[in-house]
């Protein structure tokens, strides 16, 4: 009998079984499905000679993390590679806004838009400097964060105190034409606001766009040397050779709880696993509370308040492996792993809006991924291995288009919304569509397909607007991952802190299993 039982070996579920297992517990992780890694896994799937990464692929948190960098993953065989430039932003008249790896160079681009706007940039990343480490720290641990959350205040009141929480909590579209004078900062906040499903003109996507932007400039966006799966790879390596067990394969059909307590799991074989000391579950809230655990294990109001838990964006994905590189109108977005690709900020506005109405945007904001520019063991030299993926509703009532998109993502759906991205990028690259020798398509019940957490392909397990973050996520409540259940705990992005690949709500749920076994001084150190 384990110790403790995770259930899904995404990169939260392996940090939590990583953690334990470093504190002394022995450790099953049960994954569903044939092979770990979530949403951090690569292929050849596109084309034999390409490796392709299926769900994520440039991790600036993850390079920022406190969590992944105590578990030395290095000692794994894990290495980092960065594209030229960052992130790149391109317009329809040859002009691009870049960041680029040296704050200097991101600053005199910068300027080309406005004379002055190198300097507000410079401004910006001063202000990073001197409450980023702590703002990160405070982000990547339990709610409330009292330690770090100390200093952070201080920082913030060294930093402009209440003119500075003011901005953070801006919309990005305000907070642009505020701290810049031309399109290039604008664009650059803008853009990196929507990685996540907040649109310009959101509370706080300012705040969010301004975080993605200074970690993509103190940190850059850098990718796993031989793609996504090296990520999960090093932690898979790591967590077996300190004795933990994984097996894939392995769904898990049912928490069972007895007399309030989780005591262990029964998979869809039939098989009952029993935890010593704790569950861990490294799911979607609604998955946990409603399928795993049952309505009968939970108070009313928790069910009640699921009922209002509100899922991101649902997203479309397409993989090419193209015979050469994008041949961008905007030379500069050439060196770029990230392309933002939208007709400038009233691009995203109008993108954002059809996406609130429920519709399938005609134009849609592509992120775009230029894999062999930041890694080139990608694809063969001269050639690019390349994703874009762009959000859709959850619930889609029209379509902007026009070729009557409903959802229902049979083949011919899915290969005009492919199409239309492909047109997208062709609007700002002429010739990229020649370059296509292969492609693959992922819509968002195909996301959805290999890997359960991506619920219609949201990446985020649940929207990161205000109203579901810190104390608010999943539910009303904590903001930490202690669940109503009494030795389960909640594990996966749906806790505080939310998306994105950095470890901290699987670090936040082995923290707190350990806290309640008296064992929490025996991994202080690691986690302060």
């Amino acid at each position: 009998m384990p110790d403790a039982v995770v259930i899904g070996a995404g990169p939260n579920g392996l940090v939590a079984a990583n953690l334990l297992v470093d504190a002394g517990w022995s450790v099953e992780v049960l994954e569903a499905q044939p092979e770990p890694g979530g949403a951090v896994r690569s292929d050849r799937g596109v084309h034999p000679d390409y490796v392709s990464d299926l769900f994520s692929a440039f991790y600036p948190l993850a390079a920022a993390s406190p969590v992944l960098a105590r578990l030395d993953l290095a000692a794994e065989g894990l290495r980092w590679s960065h594209a030229p430039s960052v992130l790149a932003h391109p317009l329809s008249d040859g002009r691009c806004a870049v960041l680029e790896r040296r704050l200097q160079d991101t600053c005199d681009g910068l300027a080309e838009f406005a004379a002055a706007d190198g300097d507000a940039w410079q401004d910006m990343y001063r202000t990073w400097s001197r409450i980023g480490p702590d703002l990160v720290q405070a982000l990547f641990t339990p709610f409330p964060p009292v330690r770090s959350g100390l200093r952070l205040a201080a920082g913030l009141r060294a930093s402009g105190g209440l003119r500075l929480a003011r901005k953070l909590a801006l919309p990005v579209r305000r907070l642009g034409e505020e701290e810049f004078a031309g399109e290039g900062g604008r664009l650059l906040l803008a853009g990196n606001a929507l990685h996540a499903d907040l649109p310009p003109e959101a509370a706080g996507s300012g705040g969010f766009g301004w975080l993605m932007s200074m970690l993509g400039q103190s940190h850059g966006f850098p990718v796993p040397v031989g793609g996504a799966g090296a990520l999960t790879a090093a932690l898979v390596n790591r967590l077996r050779r300190r004795g933990g067990v994984l097996r894939c394969g392995e769904r898990v059909a049912s928490v069972v709880v007895r007399g309030g307590t989780a005591v262990g799991v029964v998979t869809a074989g039939g098989e009952s696993v029993a935890a010593r000391r704790a569950v861990l579950a490294d799911t979607s809230a609604p998955v946990l509370y409603r399928d795993l655990v049952g309505e009968e294990h939970l108070p009313a109001r928790l069910l009640r308040d699921l009922e209002r838990f509100q899922w991101d964006l649902a997203t479309f994905k397409v993989d090419w492996a193209l015979t050469g590189p994008v041949p961008w109108t905007a030379p500069r977005a050439a060196g770029a792993g990230t392309v933002h690709v939208a007709d400038g900020i009233d691009g995203l506005t109008r993108f954002a809006s059809q996406l609130a109405t429920g519709r399938v945007p005609d134009e849609p904001f592509a992120l775009f991924g230029q894999m062999t520019t930041a890694d080139p063991s990608r694809s063969p030299a001269g050639t690019e291995s390349a994703w874009s993926y762009t959000h859709l509703p959850q619930r889609i009532t029209g379509d902007a288009g026009p070729d009557r998109i409903t959802g229902t993502w049979d083949v011919r759906e899915q290969e005009v919304m492919a199409d239309r991205v492909e047109a997208q990028v062709e609007r700002f690259a002429p010739g990229f569509r020649a370059l296509i020798a292969a492609r693959r398509i992922l819509a968002p019940t195909t996301l959805q397909s290999m890997n359960e957490n991506l619920h219609n392909g949201a990446i985020n397990n649940g929207t990161t607007a205000l109203h579901q973050q810190a104390i608010f996520r999943p539910t009303p409540g904590t903001g930490r991952p202690e669940t109503a259940v009494k030795g389960l705990y909640l594990a996966s992005a749906a806790a505080h802190p939310g998306g994105g690949v950095h470890g901290a709500p699987g670090a936040n749920a082995a923290r707190a299993a350990l806290r309640s076994h008296g064992l929490h001084g025996l991994l202080h150190r690691a986690f302060s």
